[in-house]
């Protein structure tokens, strides 16, 4: 699960770290209340406009502005808030800006004492280690930094079982080329960052640019926590900040039925029960020359209420030329899954692409029978080889 950059920030200065500060709005109403709210706390009288949108590249599509008063607040606020902002990452539908972060400026006084970092954190799954990647090239992307000037891409690895040491963040703090009081922030804020992806259960946190100021404080400009789903359970705040207008659509409705979806870019809607037998049917659609749509797992009770609802949310994508069913019956029996599919099919109604059902496991033959004998435009198939040469076959 992302956070907005303003969550990301707060969940820092939760765990002791410096950030820029922020107010988040929803309108210029606010936004402009937001900014004489910094200046009151801050001093600041210029501000910082920024996009929240779950998406890289903002600055370069005219989603972070600055502002010189408050009537260029007001004028920035008005021009983001809307508006449809497509980088890299969101491709080219965009994403249509819904919430701005007002921020104090923080590049004040000597420019030149001024220093931008990188500092990411992450799960090495190689080293079986925590992971700190870091780089005196910040504001850049990281993937840039390393193909151009892979020697100023830095990595400190943290044992899980012994945490982050005092001797590491030093090594950090040196490496960045930093001393005195900077250094001192710095060992300061590596320790803070570590302990609040700990505490999050973050999958990571990415702050680029990490500024050292003027007067040699460490901030984080921008923030990046993306947060591990499956320790949500024991987050609830975090849990409850989730930003549902970030999310597809029908992701969102498969979440609320209980349903594992994610949507792909191909032209064969895939239901199964089980991630390992979707990634297998993924495959077998790829081998017959076709493209898998979607991930869709229906979990163990695959009944007819529940594969209604995945049949309706793999219909709702226009790109699906074409169904296959997978599934093991382990748990679930073959043909009560079978009768599911022909209540469903009967539930929706005219359904405009080929179906073919694959059942394999108790009561099986049971199943396909069921399905043989519904008169409903609906192939079956038992072994794996015969679901493929069907999906072949429509797609023809």
């Amino acid at each position: 699960m992302n956070l907005h950059e303003h969550q990301a920030k707060e969940l820092l200065k939760k765990y002791g770290a410096t950030i820029q500060e922020g107010i988040a709005a929803e309108s210029v109403e606010d936004a402009i209340k937001a900014g004489e709210a910094l200046t009151a706390q801050t001093g600041t009288k210029w501000y910082v406009v920024k996009a929240q949108v779950h998406a890289g590249g903002r600055g370069k599509a005219g989603g972070v502005k600055l502002a010189k008063n408050i009537e260029e607040l007001k004028e920035k606020a008005t021009a983001i808030l809307g508006m449809t902002l497509v980088t890299p990452q969101t491709g080219a539908q965009g994403k249509v800006v819904n919430r701005i972060l007002v921020a104090q400026d923080v590049y004040y006084g000597d420019q030149d004492k001024i220093k931008e970092f990188y500092i990411s954190i992450l799960l090495d799954r190689g080293s079986k280690k925590n992971v700190i990647i870091y780089s005196t090239e910040g504001g850049m992307e990281i993937e840039e930094v390393a193909e151009t000037h892979p020697e100023k891409v830095h990595k400190e690895y943290i044992d899980p079982c012994i945490g982050i040491q005092a001797y590491q963040c030093r090594q950090i703090a040196f490496n960045l080329g930093l001393e005195g009081e900077a250094y001192k922030n710095m060992v300061k804020f590596v320790a803070q960052i570590y302990n609040a992806y700990i505490g999050s259960d973050a999958s990571m946190v990415e702050i680029n640019p990490c500024l050292k100021t003027s007067d040699d404080k460490i901030i984080a400009v921008d923030g990046k926590i993306s947060i591990d789903e499956n320790a949500l359970y024991r987050q609830p705040e975090l849990a409850a900040m989730e930003d549902k207008r970030e999310l597809d659509p029908t992701e969102v409705e498969a979440m609320a039925n209980d349903l594992n979806y994610v949507n792909l870019d191909g032209n064969v809607g895939c239901m199964v029960n089980g991630a390992g037998l979707a990634m297998a049917t993924m495959d077998i659609i790829k081998l017959s020359g076709g493209e898998p749509a979607n991930f869709l797992d229906v979990g163990g009770t695959a009944n007819a209420e529940r594969v209604e609802k995945a049949m309706r949310i793999i219909l709702k994508d226009s790109n699906v030329k074409a169904i296959l069913i997978n599934i093991f019956g382990g748990i679930v029996r073959c043909d009560r899954v079978a009768q599911g599919v022909v209540d469903a099919y009967k539930s929706i109604g005219d359904i405009p692409v080929p179906i073919i059902v694959r059942l394999q496991g108790t009561n099986a033959e049971e199943g396909k029978k069921l399905i043989d004998e519904s008169g409903l435009k609906v192939k079956s198939a038992i072994l794996l080889k015969e679901a493929a040469q069907a999906v072949k076959e429509v797609l023809a």
